[in-house]
Order: C-alpha cells, then sequence, then structure tokens
C-alpha cells in the first residue's frame, strides 16, 4: 500500500493526524506523497469557513449599527452594550479579514445587509430601516465610526 493510501484512509479514520502529516509532507516538499484530492476540498473547506466567518461578524457588525441607530425605543437602556458589540466584532473581523476576504465582503455587501435588516425587523418592528446599507464597508470596519442616531 502507498503512503497516498494510507494518507487516503487516514483522511477517513482521524483527520487531525492526516492534516498533521500532510503538513509534514508538505514542508519537506514531499508532494507526491500527498493526498491531493483530501487535500483541495480541505482547501477548498477552509476558504468557504473563513469567509462564512467576516461575513457573520459583519453581519453582527450592522445589526449592532442599527439597534444603536435606529432603535429609539430602547437606545438609552442598551446603546453602551451595542457600542461593545459592535468594538468587539470589529476586532474579531478585523483580526480575520485578508484583502481576498474583504473583496469578498464588498461583493455580497448588500446581501449580508438584507440579512441583518430582517433579523432587526423581527426583533424590534421598526419599520424606518434604509432599504440599502447605509454604511460602507471602511465605515463597518473602522473603529471610530458609528453613525448618528436617527430621531
Amino acid at each position: 500500500m502507498t503512503i497516498t493510501t494510507n494518507l487516503k484512509q487516514l483522511y477517513e479514520s482521524d483527520e487531525n493526524l492526516w492534516l498533521e502529516e500532510t503538513i509534514e509532507l508538505l514542508k519537506h516538499k514531499q508532494f507526491n506523497q500527498l493526498d491531493i484530492e483530501n487535500l483541495i476540498e480541505e482547501l477548498i473547506s477552509l476558504g468557504k469557513r473563513d469567509l462564512a466567518k467576516v461575513k457573520s461578524l459583519l453581519r453582527q457588525i450592522i445589526i449592532h449599527l442599527l439597534l444603536l441607530q435606529f432603535w429609539q425605543v430602547e437606545y438609552e437602556i442598551n446603546h453602551r452594550h451595542w457600542i461593545g458589540e459592535i468594538k468587539t466584532f470589529r476586532y474579531d473581523v478585523n483580526n480575520h479579514l485578508t484583502t481576498n476576504l474583504r473583496n469578498k465582503l464588498e461583493d455580497d455587501l448588500e446581501n449580508i445587509y438584507q440579512s441583518a435588516v430582517d433579523f432587526v425587523e423581527n426583533k424590534t418592528s421598526l419599520t424606518i430601516l434604509p432599504e440599502k446599507c447605509p454604511y460602507s464597508l471602511g465605515q463597518l470596519l473602522d473603529d471610530d465610526y458609528l453613525p448618528q442616531v436617527y430621531s
């Protein structure tokens, strides 16, 4: 049995050990012994996971900005909490952001915004939220940006 076959079997039984073995093969430039099919699958999965993570974080930033800006009934009680959440989510998204992921967020900003609006409307019954995202990606990621409160 070849090492590649062993790696394929290892992938099915112990994914973490498969990963360690794959890393060692890559470090030693033993490319011909790699389990290419599963390596490609894992790289694709990793890319999807990273994109889903930054989209989720950006959605949370938008949700909390909308709550801060438009939910007047809860503003006095919750505005400090919302600002804290915005800061935390910004820190997390900026820690995970690459140029490629940033470009994908830019491309999908309106869809992310719409999912945030759906959440906020369901939570608050607000009907005054903008149809299109009122924030640029730069503003969403800027540690110092907060919108003017709607009155």
